[in-house]
């Protein structure tokens, strides 16, 4: 056997759907018991069915049924076969879910101890939820939880922030560069390999937010992997600390990442690694130039024209790629932060708001705790996030109903609108665009203005 044949073997076993509803149980997630029940079935043998099926309308069917499949009603099918690739139905009845998953909440709570639990996540456009499951080890499932979380809006718009704002701006703005650069290329990478979710079952999907989209590779190993690495690398050297607590951090965030993404049923084995290869790659090839951009970003003269410009032309680009999903809005969501920080940051600098410190200074030095440092950045955060609440809550409602009105869409039901390109995206750029910009110019001018900068 050649190489390339033992690594499409290898990339085979690794997609498995087994594989991931085999790690979910073993961290103490399963089906309900209306679904489990199906799993066992398919290990009775064929005299068993026949008494239990005397169905005089069913035995007509297995009788018109081709050699290649039983067609009787309930039959199951076993999880590697070929019908248990393609998604399933919802249990109210209707077409198929998106990558698989079954919609609906469960109404039951399991035997022996173990609870229900839904979705942590639904879907804004479709309204989709994660599926019902029995869980048992419920301290892994709120750490996978909040390992989940890790990559997702609510973390990055609380993160980035708060590195700019308390505690290094340049850093912050640097990771933001690395973060947009990462998961563009991921976004983009899903598109045009276009691999499925993991299938449902075998797979429990407690997860169902991000399901419309593509697997492969996964960006939230990929955000996973990129920030924990480029903040050892940013910090170490600018800041006095041991290197062994980077060296800590960068495996724990990583794996927690990663692993929570297995644990959700929302990527294979197969999806993780290539989310972390793929991340290394980009890290060791761009990585060097994140100096540049960010000090051109500040201080080029028509850098915001160029930055709105660039972000545009690669939004344009990426929607190309492929039909309609709601990665398309994570996609101008990125852009758009990006732009908007980047465009944030050079009027910061021209007006002299956040100063980075001179180099001489170099290594900074943790400064001591007290109550006066301590609650400046108190109130920097809950001012600060405040404001972001209200300029993306403000934005939304101005951005959709105008998009609406622009492309004649209709414009009662909103999620349906969002469902709507023409919507979505003027929504999502312009919005986070708006909020990028006053997370490094209105928030810090707004401090300055109260004394707390």
């Amino acid at each position: 056997m050649s190489l390339r044949q033992s690594l499409a073997l290898l990339a085979g076993r690794l997609q498995e759907p087994q594989k991931v509803a085999r790690f979910q149980r073993l961290c103490g997630v399963e089906a309900p018991p209306s679904r489990a029940a199906v799993a066992p079935a398919d290990l009775r043998d064929e005299d068993e069915e026949d008494e239990e099926d005397e169905d005089e309308e069913e035995e007509e069917e297995q009788q018109q049924a081709p050699l290649g499949g039983d067609r009787r009603r309930g039959r199951p099918r076993s999880p590697g076969s070929a019908r248990s690739q393609r998604p399933a139905k919802p249990a109210g009845g209707g077409g198929g879910g998106l990558n698989g998953v079954r919609g609906g909440r469960a109404s039951e709570r399991g035997p022996g101890g173990a609870r229900r639990a839904g979705g942590p996540r639904r879907n804004s456009l479709t309204g989709e939820e994660g599926e019902p499951a029995r869980v048992s080890n419920w301290p892994l499932y709120y750490l996978f939880c909040f390992g989940a979380e890790l990559g997702n809006e609510l973390f990055y718009i609380v993160f980035f922030p708060f590195w700019i704002w308390n505690l290094d701006a340049l850093v912050g703005r640097r990771l933001v560069v690395i973060w947009v650069l990462v998961m563009y290329l991921g976004q983009c990478t899903k598109d045009v390999v276009r691999r499925p979710r993991p299938a449902s079952p075998p797979v429990v999907k407690l997860e169902v937010f991000y399901n419309s989209e593509y697997s492969l590779p996964s960006t939230h190993a990929m955000s996973g992997t990129a920030i924990p690495i480029s903040m050892v690398l940013l910090t170490y050297g600018r800041w006095q600390y041991p290197l062994i607590y980077g060296l800590i951090l960068i495996p724990c965030w990583c794996s927690l990442v990663c692993l929570s993404r297995i644990y959700m049923g929302m990527h294979s084995i197969l999806d993780i690694i290539a989310g972390f290869l793929y991340t290394i790659v980009i890290l060791a090839i761009f990585y060097p130039f994140v100096d540049l951009i960010d000090n051109f970003n500040q201080t080029h003269k028509y850098a915001p024209l160029i930055i709105i410009g660039l972000h545009l032309a690669l939004g344009i680009f990426s929607f190309t790629l492929d039909t309609w999903s709601t990665s398309r809005g994570d996609t101008a969501e990125i852009l758009g932060s990006g732009a908007g920080i980047a465009c944030g940051s050079h009027v910061t600098y021209n007006m002299g708001l956040m100063l980075d410190p001179p180099l001489d200074t170099l290594p900074l030095v943790r400064p001591p705790i007290t109550v006066t440092l301590f609650g400046k950045a108190i109130l920097r955060i809950f001012i600060g996030m405040a404001f972001v609440l209200v300029i993306r809550d403000i934005m939304k409602k101005i951005t959709i109903p105008l998009a609406c009105k622009i492309f004649n869409k209709p414009c009662d039901d909103i999620r349906k609108a969002r469902q709507h390109m023409e919507v979505e995206l003027p929504y999502r750029y312009i919005t986070y665009g708006m909020v990028g910009f006053s997370i490094t110019f209105l928030i810090p001018y707004i401090f300055f203005f109260l004394g707390i900068s």
